[in-house]
């Protein structure tokens, strides 16, 4: 435990001298004087009252920073640099407490099943598609991500790939390493005066429609729901038509069932000749065979693509026709951009997706905070402080079903309950409550009771 720190202050003279009426001092400057002599309150660290050292699995070369950052706070890590496979993830899963993941590990409902003490999982990324969302929270364990973090990456790559794609700088950049000197302008533009049209207008979409018009483009944008578009953008009631009107097309959206192939042969077609398209979203938005076509036809001028319906497990690993049957064509095609799913891969947004995430992660195993859980109620309390001695803070997630907090509340009656919130997410809900001067003796009783409450999924306590 961490004793208060006192800020030293100066004797007693010197203190009345430095606030005497006479003094030439700003209101600021006295009311900072004023708060310097005060104490600083530290939370207190709480852990498992069962006292169980927490094991963490991270994989898929998540950043050191977030490594170094739980190793830190006293947690065991295990790290990998590779995706693991399903039989991978049940065979080692059941000895840890957490898991951090990128977007190739798949976090099913055979893999959860098999992690009996699985208390938290984090997608360092923006996308939670991966993991079994539904499976996850019924038995329990919330979910974080980084929604944001690499947003300011992915813009850049797409402006980059506008000025690639619309200067054919990856034919001209082959040739030359061929030794071929093929000088040109056929075919070749400013983007200055295009218009790009971007498919979703969340926190990629808007950085984005910022850059392009600093570039002299206008942009159109389409998105489910209305909103207040940044600088000139304008928003375009249709998909069609924006894909209509657009020089380039962007697409920014989330993988679910709506947008699953929601760029195919239809689509295309009502593309602009000699346009083109990028799609650092998800790799099953776009109808790859459908978008081969419209290369080799010329109805596309050319396309960036950098998400795919399915990708190698690891670095190195060929990218051919056994990962999707029509590499081998993809790749062929002229005046086409193909990376890896680098789009938030820069030191940047890795170190900021590694702090917030470990951050969730840490918040959960320490003081049960569920803010930023994607699947999950989201409940927070105000921290327990070092000074207030025997506290107990009890995180239960339950059924959301009548009678719950009744029932907690009757195990909870003989203590004095300090501070207590519950909210619910579909069938979870999940109640945080702080209790005071709970003895040791008392602790586990109190544990043992309330798990075996009829609604109880999982109960923690951190003292």
């Amino acid at each position: 435990m961490t004793a208060p720190v006192a800020i030293p202050s100066k004797s007693p003279r010197a203190v009345a001298a430095s606030i005497s009426p006479g003094a030439s001092q700003s209101l600021h400057d006295r009311l900072h004087k004023r708060d310097s002599f005060s104490v600083i309150r530290r939370p207190k660290v709480l852990h498992p009252v069962d006292n169980e050292g927490l094991k963490l699995l991270l994989v898929e070369n998540i950043s050191q920073d977030a490594v170094r950052a739980f190793q830190a706070q006293g947690f065991h890590v295990d790290h990998y640099s590779k995706a693991l496979s399903e039989d991978e993830l049940i065979q080692k899963i059941p000895q840890y407490h957490a898991i951090g993941i990128r977007s190739k590990t798949k976090i099913t409902e055979r893999v959860i099943k098999a992690a009996s003490k699985l208390l938290v999982i984090g997608c360092f990324c923006i996308g939670t598609n991966q993991v079994d969302l539904v499976t996850a929270g019924k038995v329990g364990i919330p979910v974080f991500n980084s929604p944001f973090s690499n947003s300011r990456s992915v813009a850049e790559l797409v402006v980059s790939e506008l000025i690639a794609l619309s200067r054919q700088l990856v034919e001209r950049s082959h040739e030359m390493r061929q030794g071929i000197w093929n000088k040109q302008s056929n075919g070749c533009w400013e983007v200055r005066g295009k218009t790009l049209g971007i498919v979703g207008y969340g926190h990629i979409g808007a950085q984005l429609s910022v850059l392009a018009e600093a570039l002299g483009m206008r942009v159109i944008f389409y998105d489910v729901i209305n909103i207040m578009p940044l600088g000139s953008a304008r928003q375009i009631e249709t998909l069609p038509a924006l894909l209509s009107e657009a020089d380039f097309v962007t697409l920014h959206v989330p993988e679910l069932p709506e947008t699953i192939n929601m760029i195919g042969a239809n689509e295309l077609a009502q593309m602009k000749v000699g346009s083109y398209l990028i799609n650092n979203a998800r790799g099953r938005v776009v109808d790859i065979p459908a978008l081969i076509a419209a290369l080799q036809s010329k109805h596309l001028a050319g396309a960036a693509i950098d998400v795919y319906p399915q990708e190698p497990g690891s670095n190195g690993a060929p990218f051919d026709d056994q990962v999707n049957t029509w590499s081998s064509t993809l790749r062929s095609l002229p005046n086409i951009i193909l990376t890896p799913h680098i789009g938030g891969s820069t030191e940047e947004a890795q170190r900021m997706i590694g702090e917030e995430v470990s951050l969730a992660l840490s918040r959960y195993l320490n003081y049960g905070s569920t803010i930023g859980a994607v699947n999950f109620p989201e409940v927070d309390l105000r921290a327990i402080t070092a000074e207030q001695g025997n506290h107990v803070r009890v995180c239960h997630v339950h059924s959301n079903q009548p009678g719950v907090l009744r029932q907690v509340n009757e195990v909870l009656s003989p203590y004095n309950v300090e501070k207590q919130y519950s909210d619910s997410k579909g069938d979870v809900a999940y109640l945080l409550a702080d209790i005071a001067d709970v003895s040791p003796q008392d602790v586990n009783k109190l544990r043992e009771m309330i798990s075996h409450t009829s609604a109880n999924i999982l109960t923690r306590l951190l003292a």
